[in-house]
């Protein structure tokens, strides 16, 4: 029963394996996408910022004619 118990004892540590790879994995896209959502939001502050400035340089503009 040694050879049995040692091969039991393989398949689980490769299961455990694969799955903490997976969960590794799992992990990493999701920190990926956060990440993505959050150039996003980054870049779509900086949209906003400079359509207001662009507003209020025209509306300066404006005033000053």
């Amino acid at each position: 029963m040694g050879f049995m118990e040692s091969a039991k004892d393989a398949a689980e540590a490769t299961g455990k394996k694969i799955g903490e790879a997976f969960d590794d994995t799992k992990e990493r896209v999701s920190d990926r996408v956060d990440e993505m959502q959050a150039d996003a939001e980054v870049r779509k502050a900086e949209a906003d910022r400079d359509a207001v400035h662009a507003k209020n340089e025209y509306k300066e503009n404006l005033r000053d004619d």
